[in-house]
């Protein structure tokens, strides 16, 4: 697999591009900071008060959050992955960052595919345009709120990843 390129968006450009270009750059390093992990650093656990923050568990949280913004909220599909479980009483909290035994190359590869899903979805639709899931009152935010939070969201976890990987190994580095 072909981890994304780590480029900045240019420096003027249009609203589109430079917000695209650093999701783009947030998903690349979160990439970046998986390269040369084993399966079993990318499901240790080093952070005593949160057991399922590990690099795999992050990696399939950001995945199963871009099918949630931009499939369930935006699109307004179905409410059927596992961060809904612990909302259908069907499952624990956190079920999307429960992946133990799923190895890391197929967590990146089901996070690459769903930001090409993503991508698609912003890609066709105006940054003006509401969301429509009936059930969720999120849904209401327009696209470009939603991508300025899943910017927000993948940066923050990218600097989780920035302090598991220094622990895991002491791997340092932005990009």
């Amino acid at each position: 697999m072909t981890p994304p390129s780590r480029t900045r968006p240019p420096f003027v450009s249009d609203e589109r591009t430079q917000l695209v270009g650093w999701f783009d750059m947030q998903r690349a390093i979160v990439h970046y900071k998986c390269e040369g992990l084993s399966d079993a650093d990318a499901h240790r656990s080093v952070l005593p008060g949160s057991p399922l923050m590990t690099m795999a568990g992050i990696v399939s949280h950001l995945r199963w959050t871009e099918q949630c913004w931009f499939e369930v909220l935006f699109l307004g599909r179905p409410a059927d992955g596992p961060q809904f479980a612990g909302r259908r009483g069907d499952g624990p909290e956190d079920l999307d960052m429960m992946v133990e035994g799923v190895p890391l190359a197929r967590l990146l590869e089901e996070y690459k595919r769903q930001c090409a899903v993503s991508d698609e979805i912003i890609a066709a639709h105006p940054l003006d345009e509401a969301g429509r899931h009936p059930d969720f009152t999120s849904a209401a935010a327009s696209l470009r709120w939603m991508v300025l939070h899943m910017v927000e969201e993948t940066a923050r976890h990218a600097g989780h990843m920035d302090t598991i990987r220094e622990l895991l190994d002491g791997e340092k580095g932005y990009y």
